[in-house]
């Protein structure tokens, strides 16, 4: 079987598009036909050289999406050929199978256990969740990173409870999946911050009740609207200084800022220890601390409930030939996800 996929090839350069061979499947390895692709700032870093010597070069990319299973290979029972799917770089049940090689022309192009910018793709098992079939292929896309991310952000590693205020730094797709998570999880009031007049107005469309401006000033102003300072912020853009200022946003003696977005290599935080001795909690998350086969249904059952809605996300939808496009949209702020 042969697949057309977007290679990197070398970093800073665009992604060349590739006639890719499949080898045969090692146990506990599943071929997905791929009906939607996330494509998100961690691929948007790897693909302009930003997260340091990249050893594995050609490679296939891509960690978030969905589809249809077309063949399992050895020993796989969580899936069957025919069932939908999402794709998500987050570990569940089942095999795992470190990655594959495909072949382009007799060069060897390297892949991790998911990449999702294939018509077809090889995934190892424990990387793939069934869906119920009333859910579209677009939606359930996100379900591989940006919701899990964001929602779990809020709802697994700051424990949001009804009443409590928060703040979302950064309005892409996992900033406005935490911003939902807000609005599921009863938070009043959800202040989304933003540089993007766009991406505020979109902020609102998931469920917040106030925007600010990004900015010098935008601590100031959240503190404007959340008096003592927030409950909670989620840091979504992947910058120090940003990370640096939700910490300052929530109160003392038990504000909880959470880190979420992927500083460039070589990035450092720096921290105050002053904001710590008040008794403010900083925490990292691992994928919003979700679980797939725990959380990607239950995330699913409240966007067929209504609860979720996740279309403001998908701003725009590009072809596989348009995967460049889709980055540079992506890097200029254009699109959501």
């Amino acid at each position: 079987m042969k697949t057309l996929a977007a290679v990197l090839v070398e970093t800073g350069r665009p992604l060349e598009l590739a006639e890719l061979s499949l080898p045969v499947l090692k146990p506990g390895q599943v071929v997905v036909e791929v009906a939607y692709s996330g494509v998100c700032h961690t691929q948007l870093l790897e693909c302009r050289g930003h997260r340091g010597e990249d050893r594995f070069l050609p490679h296939c990319l891509g960690h978030e999406g969905s589809g249809t299973v077309a063949e399992i290979g050895p020993g796989v029972t969580k899936v069957a050929v025919g069932d939908r799917v999402v794709l998500s770089w987050i570990k569940g049940r089942g095999a795992d199978v470190p990655g594959t090689v495909y072949d382009w022309g007799g060069r060897r192009v390297n892949a991790g256990a998911i990449t999702t910018f294939a018509r077809f793709t090889i995934i190892s098992e424990n990387r793939l969740t069934t869906l119920d079939q009333d859910l579209p292929l677009t939606h359930a896309a996100a379900l591989g990173c940006a919701l899990p991310t964001g929602l779990g952000a809020v709802l697994n590693t700051a424990r949001a409870e009804a009443g409590q205020s928060l703040v979302v730094f950064g309005s892409g797709g996992i900033g406005l999946a935490a911003i939902a998570a807000g609005a599921v999880a009863g938070c009043y009031p959800i202040v989304g911050v933003d540089l993007l007049p766009a991406k505020l107005e979109l902020a609102r469309r998931m469920g917040a009740t106030h925007t600010v401006s990004a900015g010098p000033g935008a601590v100031d102003d959240v503190l404007a609207v959340c008096r003592g300072g927030a409950d909670i912020a989620i840091e979504a853009t992947g910058r120090p200084a940003v990370m640096q200022q939700a910490l300052a946003a929530v109160r003392p003696q038990g504000g909880t800022a959470v880190v979420c977005g992927n500083a460039h290599h070589g990035e450092s935080l720096v921290v105050d220890p002053r904001q710590l001795n008040q008794g403010k909690r900083l925490l990292g998350t691992w994928g919003g601390d979700s679980r797939p086969d725990r959380d990607y249904p239950r995330y699913a059952r409240l966007m067929a409930a209504g609860r979720l809605d996740v279309s403001p996300l998908f701003s725009q939808s590009y072809a596989l030939t348009a995967i460049n496009a889709a980055l540079d949209d992506l890097e200029g702020g254009r699109v959501a996800r």
